[in-house]
């Protein structure tokens, strides 16, 4: 099992565990500060990172050192997916303590921090393993793609404000469907509660293995988010007679421009991201909590507070009138 084998790391030596933070939690507050000195007398060796700098579309991403037994992340989404570039294709796993503002990727609030840090200590923690989308980009004429990943998801967009960007879109090689618009996103199930989800996407649960595409102002009568299976593979094309180049970015970091002939293959990779769970709960709960869903309806709501009455119905003037 895997958390056998990160034991196995911390019995042949001393246990290193990585903060990840931003300059301005280190400088503003404790939570920091608490969170290493805890790490400390549980026996890591602690490393903090606190400003990491998007990399190059297509370049290697630094890693954690291979004797890491965890990263901690003291911050929002955003920082774990910074942090995600620190542990791509390694088995260390990612702790989340929240100090943003969603933190759907989070396990903690930063409340709990010595509940987050007891249970590391002693090893008492399950992995999640989240889905991640391997992007390949061809440049007109080349022999070779440009490689990249996302955790959440890939944008190719217009790289013209003022135009539409003309897209072709495949799915395993068929042709779907093409038209001009702002872009697309091609999202895992992690990043489907993000930017696709302020598109009009589905939320997919994260044990799902699909990616799904969603256009953003298509052009088109039909431009549906589309969704496919972890064996398939969408492919982009930005069409020759585009008004507009594209650009492209993965997870809101990686990025660069993309001339027209380009085109986007995105298919699930090989590598997963591990997140570490300790408190088991379910990711509809979660859901619930972080969007603050509405589980009693206005009606039924109404309804115990005594404002509708069965029978009762509303005319355009508001005013309550009884029904037949």
């Amino acid at each position: 099992m895997y958390e056998s084998s990160r034991k196995g790391l911390a019995m042949h030596g001393t246990r290193h565990a990585v903060v990840v933070t931003h300059t301005r939690l280190r400088e503003s507050g404790t939570v920091v500060e608490e969170a290493v000195e805890q790490l400390r007398r549980a026996d890591f060796e602690v490393t903090i990172i606190d400003n990491i700098e998007a990399p190059d579309f297509g370049s290697k991403t630094p890693v954690v050192p291979k004797n890491t037994e965890i990263v901690v992340v003291l911050g929002g989404d955003g920082t774990i997916l910074r942090a995600a570039e620190l542990v791509h294709c390694t088995e260390v796993p990612i702790l989340g303590v929240n100090l943003g503002h969603v933190g759907f990727l989070a396990e903690f609030e930063s409340f709990q921090m010595s509940e987050a840090i007891r249970p590391i200590a002693g090893h008492d923690y399950s992995i999640d393993e989240r889905m991640i989308a391997h992007v390949d980009v061809w440049l007109p004429g080349a022999t070779e793609p440009i490689e990249d990943w996302a955790l959440n998801d890939i944008t190719l967009e217009r790289a013209d404000r003022g135009k539409m960007v003309e897209l072709s879109i495949r799915v395993d090689d068929v042709e779907m469907s093409s038209f001009g618009c702002d872009g697309v996103i091609v999202s895992t199930p992690t990043g489907s509660t993000a930017y696709a989800f302020s598109a009009g996407g589905p939320i997919m649960w994260p044990n799902v293995k699909a990616l799904q595409l969603v256009p953003l102002a298509a052009h088109a009568l039909f431009a549906r988010p589309l969704i496919i299976g972890s064996g398939s593979t969408f492919a982009i094309d930005i069409l020759e007679d585009s008004t507009s180049d594209g650009w492209i970015c993965c997870d809101g970091r990686r990025q660069r421009a993309l001339p027209k002939g380009t085109r986007v293959e995105v298919r699930e990779s090989k590598c997963t991201l591990r997140l570490a769970r300790l408190s088991g709960v379910p990711f509809t709960n979660r859901l619930v909590t972080k969007f603050d869903l509405p589980v009693v309806g206005w009606r039924e709501q109404a309804r115990k507070t005594g404002g509708i009455h069965h029978g009762q119905s509303f005319p355009r003037t508001g005013k309550p009138e009884s029904g037949k």
